[in-house]
């Protein structure tokens, strides 16, 4: 039987795309909560969860009133053992959900392709133990982790400090960048106009520039997370 993963999406232009397209084998079941899609109140029938990113914060339940289901979903998963994947915002409301504190980055707003630090904590982790080397990632956020939940491993950290990616409870992974974008989704996040002309252009041509590399680097996150929730990992 194919495995299904409920996909929580926040915002049009925040959809799962290229961790979509590697994750083979798997049956997304996308639920556009930002379009009046109702977030599931149970995590029965689904092998995996995957929770995107967006611009509101992980308590911006007046401006985004789906969010306190979806902290409850996450727990659910995280009860139930099913592994589950945050992405930015999403590795912020799993940060929360399970007990943890994030805040306004006081180092300001992390942008464009930045190192990732892994931990020595990364080097056997289930997820993400084949992923450690050299590797850059697409981030975009203001909002950080400022304290994980107990129990949890710090498995990234930024060059200035802050928590890159975290295995927050035994089935439950959360990771600040964005491995699922391209140029064209970061084009459309940059007409809010927040960015500078020469920053949009610096960040958009560096992304395509790098994409080879990105692409190298983030697929195995991908076919490895469908592997955690039931595919054949010969297969891939």
């Amino acid at each position: 039987m194919t495995p299904r993963v409920l996909v929580v999406q926040h915002e049009d232009d925040d959809p799962i795309h290229l961790m979509g397209t590697w994750m083979e084998g798997v049956e997304l079941a996308v639920c556009r909560a930002y379009d009046g899609d109702p977030v599931p109140s149970s995590i029965e029938g689904y092998d995996g969860l995957v929770v995107m990113g967006g611009a509101m914060g992980a308590h911006d339940d007046e401006k985004a009133p789906w969010l306190p289901a979806t902290r409850e979903l996450i727990r659910l998963a995280a009860t139930a053992s099913v592994p589950t994947l945050g992405i930015c915002l999403g590795h912020q409301l799993c940060t929360v959900a399970l007990g943890g504190e994030i805040q306004v980055n006081p180092n300001g707003r992390q942008l464009g392709l930045l190192d990732v630090g892994w931990t020595a904590e990364a080097v056997d982790d289930e997820l993400m133990g084949g992923l450690v080397g050299p590797r850059r990632a697409m981030h975009w956020n203001d909002d950080v982790v400022s304290r994980l939940p107990d129990g949890a491993r710090q498995l990234a950290t930024a060059s200035t400090g802050e928590v890159q990616a975290a295995r927050l409870a035994p089935t439950v992974w959360g990771i600040q960048w964005h491995p699922e974008v391209d140029d064209g989704l970061v084009a459309a996040w940059a007409t809010d106009g927040s960015l500078a002309p020469t920053e949009k252009e610096r960040v958009l041509d560096d992304l395509v520039r790098s994409r080879h590399d990105l692409d190298a680097a983030w697929r195995p996150l991908a076919q490895r997370f469908s592997t955690l929730v039931g595919v054949d990992d010969s297969l891939s």
